[in-house]
This record gives C-alpha cells, structure tokens and sequence, in this order.
C-alpha cells in the first residue's frame, strides 16, 4: 500500500489512522478483495480524519473518515457523523451534489472511531481554487450558495435540535441548551465561559422572541466554500458537489452558517441574497440574529482553542461582548 498520512505532533486534536487500519475498513466494506493500493490523508478538515483511497477492483477511489474518538469529542459536538447520516434521507433535495454513503459503521471494533465510506465527488476543493478566479466571476459561486440554502431551508422537521436527536419542543429550548453546552465545554477546557452563561441566561428570559420560530426548517450547519467542490476546469466557478454536513439541525434557518457568512463582508457575497431572498430586519429578528452570533462565536472559539490559536481565542472574548451589548 502507498500510504500518505499527514504528520502531526502527537498532541494534536486529528489522531492518527494506520494503513492497517484502513485496510481492515476496506475489507470489511469491498470483501475479501478490497486491497488498498493507494491512502491519502486530505488536510482540508479540522475535525474527522478524512482519506482519500484507492481500492482494487472499484472504478474510482472512495473517501473514508474517521470521527474523533468519543472521548475527544466535545459535549456540544455529540456524535456528528451519526448526525451527517442521519440528515443524509432530508438531503435529498440536493442529492445531485451530494457524496453517496458506501457504509457507515459505529461498531469501534476495528478503529475504536465511528467512520464513513463515502463515494468520492467530482470537481477540486473551492477552499483552493476559487481564488484562481477574478472576482467577478465569484458572484455567480455566491449566488449557487443562495440557491443550495434556499433549498435546504425548505425541508421541514418533525423538532428542534440536532437532525439525529431533535427533542425540543421549542426554539428557545435547543437555543439556550446549545449555548449552555458550549458553555460546558469552555468551561472543560479550561476557558472562561461566563459570556455563553449570559447569552444562555438572556435566550431563557426572552423565550418568547426566540419562539416567535415555530416551524422547525433544516440547517446546513457548515454550508461555505471549505465544504464546496467547484468544477476543475470550467471558465468560472461552478459547484459540482457540498460534503461534510455534520452540524445539520433543525431550527430557525437565520441562524445557519451560510446566513452568517453572507452577511459578514459587502462584496461579491452579496450575490447570495439575490437567490436566497432579503433578510428579515425587523427588531425581533435583529435581536435573535445576536444570539445566534454569539453561539456561532462560542463554537469557534472551542475550534480555536482545539487548534491551538491562544490569540484568536482571546478575540473571540471582545467579539462576544460587543455583541452581548446588543442584547442588554
């Protein structure tokens, strides 16, 4: 086997896979003659390991991941890659661009990590080549993103909360949960977390601004040019195919990701809107836009500490409180 792991110090978050390992996976999944010839470890994700392998007798090399272990997991990121397969029949609105599950398997009796085989997507990550293209070919790349929102947020849900636990009656009770989860972690970590506490604290007090949300819509959770393939070699950027939709949940689409990406600079982005629609402006909507900032701020500031960056750690604390002043 030509194996092509990436190497890390051995701290880091992204443990390590071995060529036996993947092999093993590959047996289990193709029979007997699954061999690997080739494993490559894709360096674009920050939270599964995620190889690409070629394996005898298949047309075209497959994507296997591999979750982080239980115990590595944060409580506020419980299971994800049971939650993308769980999400996977509501993606079907978009099925076109999205990976083929080959198998799924949680039994941690060969890896000790849940993982996924996945079929291998067209196209090269937008992550690098979209800016080999002048910018004013972006707006249609923006404007696709619109498009793929749009039409997830479409697809309604039966609660609120993850798509694979969605046990909440109400908004403002997976809201307030979710906060008090990171909260949880930050606290774990070592982190001080006493602005979560205060964003948990304010979502509680003003459920009912919160609930004015009453019909569950599904949420990309992580929908943005790093989990976006594009075309090779076409004249302009065009999506072929969206992966890693781990963090999906059910709930108020405004506090997706793409909804926060979008709005965040006045430039070629702008095109979202014109697929998607205009945002709601209204006080009430305002008002919970900050909240769902603030959650968005949290999360990443776990992943920034998880990867070792002190100093946009310590940003995200002045980021928060200037949007908690928002809310008191």
């Amino acid at each position: 086997m030509d194996f092509q792991p990436i190497e890390r110090p051995a701290q880091a978050f992204q443990q390590p896979v071995t060529a036996a390992q993947l092999q093993a996976v590959c047996h289990r999944v193709f029979g007997p003659a699954g061999r690997v010839s080739k494993a490559t470890e894709l360096g674009l994700g920050m939270y599964n390991s995620t190889f690409r392998v070629t394996v005898e007798g298949q047309e075209r090399p497959v994507i296997i991941r591999f979750a982080p272990e239980p115990g590595r997991q944060f409580r506020s990121e419980r299971e994800f890659m049971r939650n993308e397969y769980a999400t996977v029949p509501h993606l079907a609105v978009i099925a076109p661009l999205m990976p083929r599950v080959i198998a799924a398997d949680w039994s941690h009796d060969l890896v000790g990590r849940d993982y996924l085989v996945q079929s291998l997507l067209d196209g090269v990550p937008a992550a690098e080549r979209l800016r080999t293209y002048p910018r004013p070919s972006w707006t249609a790349f923006y404007r696709r993103i619109g498009e793929i929102a749009k039409t997830v947020h479409a697809v309604r849900g039966p609660g609120f909360g993850t798509v694979a636990h969605p046990v909440h009656a109400t908004w403002s009770q997976a809201v307030t949960e979710s906060l008090q989860d990171i909260a949880a972690d930050l606290d774990a970590a070592g982190l001080e977390a006493a602005d979560l506490r205060k964003a948990a604290a304010l979502a509680a007090e003003h459920h009912a601004v919160l609930d004015e949300i009453t019909e569950p819509r599904l949420l990309t959770g992580d929908l943005w040019t790093v989990n976006i393939m594009i075309a090779e070699n076409a004249p302009e950027p065009v999506i072929t195919g969206v992966f890693d939709l781990d963090r999906t949940s059910w709930g108020d689409p405004a506090a997706d990701w793409p909804i926060r990406m979008a709005s965040a600079k006045q430039d070629e982005r702008l095109a979202f809107w014109e697929a998607y629609g205009e945002r709601d402006r209204r006080p009430a909507a305002v008002w919970r836009s900050h909240v769902y900032e603030i959650r968005h701020l949290g999360a990443v500031r776990l992943e920034y500490h998880r990867h070792g960056d002190a100093d946009a750690v310590g940003n995200s604390y002045e980021a928060v409180a200037a949007v908690l002043a928002e809310l008191t």
